[in-house]
């Protein structure tokens, strides 16, 4: 065998076997009494910009079923549900939901989220500035139930 068909073979196969280990790609049921209640602006930006990862109703992408982008995938989606997950928002104590209001204003402010490797895939995600200052202050300015 010529030395670049080995090559491509020793990156093909591994690739093809990797298929084979896949993630659960299933979103958890989302019942309406506990998920985040906000005005539809809010909701907008928040399913736009937070949702894939912060809430059940993740839109996976096509690349989210071609490991080993899926397993990066699932693991962004796994952890940021279980940092913060609005489909489950009125689970959480108000202690616990008035510290979360803290954290998204202050990951917003450092511009942290969403992230920068999400906004590559999803530029739309991008949140304006007015967006920004929109949803800091629905989220300074709410009841800690909703």
């Amino acid at each position: 065998m010529k030395k670049p068909t080995i090559i491509i073979l020793s990156v093909l196969i591994p690739f093809l076997l990797i298929q084979f280990i896949t993630v659960d790609r299933v979103n958890p049921p989302v019942y309406k009494s506990i998920t985040l209640k906000a005005p539809p602006e809010v909701m907008s930006i928040l399913k736009n910009s937070c949702y894939d990862c912060h809430s059940n109703e993740t839109e996976w992408p096509f690349y989210s079923s071609i490991a080993p982008f899926s397993w990066l995938v699932y693991r962004d989606v796994k952890f940021g549900r279980e940092d913060l997950n609005f489909s489950d928002w009125n689970k959480m104590t108000d202690k616990r939901r008035n510290h979360k209001k803290e954290e998204i204003i202050e990951e917003i402010s450092r511009e942290t989220m969403p992230m920068p490797i999400y906004l590559i895939t999803h530029p739309l995600a991008s949140l304006s500035n007015e967006e920004k200052l929109l949803l800091k202050n629905w989220f300074k300015g709410r009841s800690t139930k909703k």
